[in-house]
């Protein structure tokens, strides 16, 4: 009996330390015997010896294995985890720059092709206006779309050339000028130069030049260098410059509506004195500026 009582007394300490040592003891043990916490149907002396034989084995493996391993190994799992957040983030980086792509393409093609389609109009209708009885546009080539390019088509009398090498020297330089001053047309600019345009071209032609000017860029002021009459029938203001006694003079002159419209070219800026060409220009939304000095 006393040597019952004294592993009674052991096991009552041993239980209070326990309690003591672990908090959830004490919440737990009315349910020890029931459900997770019945090990009637373990073989307790069994694991017991599975225990003991497993202490050993580690205690014999204690001084060959290295600690700091473990301690490697926490780093790697930590850096891991940080990788694997890294890779979270670049990958949803990279799908919102995906969108943004694919949106800034969509407003691409959207701009492009209403620049294609105003330039086109535009380069129309300044090609039929210098070049009366003609028609040009802006297309993509056969089978593909404007995003891949575009070509240049003209037609006379309704008959589309296939090649612009039919075309003469002049009608080649007017329709190089549409083309660019249609590309101005699109985001029209106070003051624009042109320095000689008309050199290839007959005097019909460049009374043409002067006409489009006037009916296509209102808001524009311009400064033309020319050595044809015809340029200037439809100038604001009108810069003559010519030779007196070795020196250049510069005059100034102002036509009057009346006589833009009924003189066409302006005859007394054929010549300037001792027979040679005379400067002029023409400024205010449709300018001209002559230079006989070259």
């Amino acid at each position: 009996l006393r040597s019952k009582a004294a592993e009674a007394k052991l096991a009552a300490e041993r239980t209070a330390m326990i309690e003591r040592d672990f908090s959830w003891v004490a919440s737990e043990k009315a349910s020890f015997g029931k459900g997770d916490y019945d090990f009637s149907k373990h073989d307790i002396p069994k694991l017991k010896t599975e225990y003991e034989r497993i202490e050993t084995r580690v205690g014999e493996l204690k001084g060959k294995v290295n600690q700091k391993c473990i301690d490697k190994l926490e780093k790697a799992e930590r850096e891991y985890e940080e990788l694997t957040q890294k890779r979270k983030t670049v990958a949803n980086d990279r799908e919102r720059i995906t969108q943004v792509i694919n949106q800034l393409d969509d407003l691409k093609k959207v701009s492009m092709e209403k620049t294609w389609t105003k330039v086109d109009e535009d380069f129309g209708s300044i090609f039929s206006t210098l070049l009366p009885g003609t028609q040009a546009k802006l297309e993509p080539p056969q089978g593909a779309t404007f995003l891949d390019g575009l070509e240049v088509r003209v037609a006379f009398g309704g008959v589309w050339k296939e090649s612009l090498t039919e075309l003469s020297g002049g009608q080649r330089s007017l329709l190089a000028l549409s083309l660019i001053l249609a590309l101005c047309r699109f985001k029209p600019a106070p003051l624009y130069i042109l320095d000689e345009v008309d050199a290839a071209l007959d005097l019909n032609h460049t009374q043409n030049i002067g006409r489009m000017i006037k009916q296509h860029f209102p808001e524009s002021q311009f400064i033309v260098v020319s050595l044809k009459e015809g340029m200037f029938s439809n100038a604001n203001v009108i810069f003559r410059t010519k030779f007196v006694d070795g020196v250049s003079t510069v005059t100034r002159t102002v036509p009057s509506a009346a006589e833009r419209a009924m003189r066409g070219p302006i005859d007394e800026l054929s010549k300037g004195s001792k027979g040679q060409p005379s400067h002029g220009t023409l400024p205010a939304g449709r300018s001209a500026l002559r230079d006989a000095n070259r």
